[in-house]
């Protein structure tokens, strides 16, 4: 019983034994190949540069603009009366004295014959009494009632005349015609619309500057305008008026801009945004804004630092804390941290860490 007892401890130790020895030996080979894996050359990683450069840019105001047109005005009835002819098409241009609208004016042509009748007759009488003057055949009193009755005849007429005027509806100004009002018969009385009529070439862009950038607005400044109707072209302009008062709630002023708008492109009420040239230039660092990676804890670029010469050269990425400023055509202003001529990364920098050995392929588009 004792033999039994001796040779299964026997065993059992032999077999410790065996596994403490299959267990070392895994333990061996992978401790062995930790240490091969992390002493492997690391692969570089491919990136894309581009040089930080010396810009020197306008400082500018920027704002949101309304559009407005030179002259504008809702035409409308002054007089009652049935309409009796249309002569014009929505949105087709007018020119200043054009028949647009006659309301019935035949009540009024009809005074229109009395009074001069009777201003014709009234000069008549007059001309007689001047000539019985000369033979002292007339008295003062009389030749005096006969040329004021010519006087009010002139008048009458004259009224006569700025009805008329009134039953025809003419274009004020040179312009382009808005969309019909009105119907042909219709009954209108004053107040009643007809059509707008606009002129708009050129045309004005209003906007608001704040009270701390009034120095720097003048009269004639370059005004840059752009509308999202037409994605990347530009209307350029000055300021023409600036307002006399600041706002007392928004402490804002009001600015006047205008654009030639030879082509038309730009039409009243349309939503614009403008950059008013402030003469002063700003003289930065820059690089492409894909270049910085922002971050709660602070933005970054990295830039190739090179170590070595010829073919031994090596180069890596090197971590930069910048203060990215302002932004224009797809730059941005290093405030601080970057010189000019030093080479930023501008793709690949998801891939990379400080120190994190790098290769310059510049085909690749950030």
């Amino acid at each position: 019983m004792a033999k039994r007892i001796v040779i299964s401890i026997l065993l059992l130790v032999l077999f410790g034994c065996l596994l403490t020895g299959i267990f070392g030996f895994k333990a061996f080979v992978n401790g062995k190949m930790a240490y091969a894996m992390a002493h492997l050359p690391v692969a570089p990683v491919t990136v894309s540069t581009a040089k930080a450069g010396r810009a020197n840019w306008a400082i500018t105001l920027s704002a949101v603009a309304s559009l407005n047109a030179v002259q504008s005005v809702n035409l409308t009835a002054q007089i009652s009366g049935n309409v009796t002819g249309i002569y014009f098409h929505s949105g087709k241009p007018v020119k200043k004295g054009q028949l647009l609208l006659q309301i019935d004016n035949s009540t009024q042509r009809a005074q229109l014959h009395v009074d001069q009748a009777n201003l014709a007759l009234a000069r008549t009488n007059l001309v007689r009494t001047e000539k019985l003057m000369k033979f002292h055949a007339a008295a003062q009193s009389q030749l005096d009632t006969y040329r004021a009755n010519v006087a009010s005849g002139i008048a009458q007429v004259q009224a006569d005349d700025a009805t008329l005027a009134k039953l025809a509806i003419r274009a004020p100004f040179t312009g382009y015609l808005g969309l019909r009002q009105v119907s042909l018969g219709e009954y209108v009385s004053p107040g009643t619309p007809i059509v707008a009529i606009n002129s708009w070439r050129p045309i004005y862009g209003v906007f608001s500057i704040p009270q701390n950038q009034i120095a720097s607005l003048a009269i004639g400044r370059p005004v840059v305008l752009k509308v999202n109707t037409y994605p990347g072209e530009v209307f350029r302009g000055k300021i023409s008026a600036i307002a006399s008062q600041v706002d007392v709630n928004s402490r804002n002023i009001q600015v006047q801009a205008i654009f030639a708008n030879h082509q038309l492109k730009l039409k009243p009420g349309m939503f614009a945004t403008v950059a008013v040239s402030t003469g002063k230039v700003l003289h930065v660092t820059a690089v492409p804004t894909v270049a910085v990676a922002y971050n709660t804890f602070g933005d970054y670029i990295y830039v190739i630092n090179k170590s070595g010469s010829g073919k031994k050269a090596v180069l890596t990425a090197r971590q930069i804390l910048v203060h990215p400023g302002r932004r224009r055509g797809g730059l941005v202003a290093i405030e601080s941290g970057i010189k000019p001529g030093e080479q930023v990364i501008t793709a690949g920098q998801i891939k990379l860490h400080p120190g994190a050995v790098v290769v310059i392929n510049n085909k690749i588009k950030p």
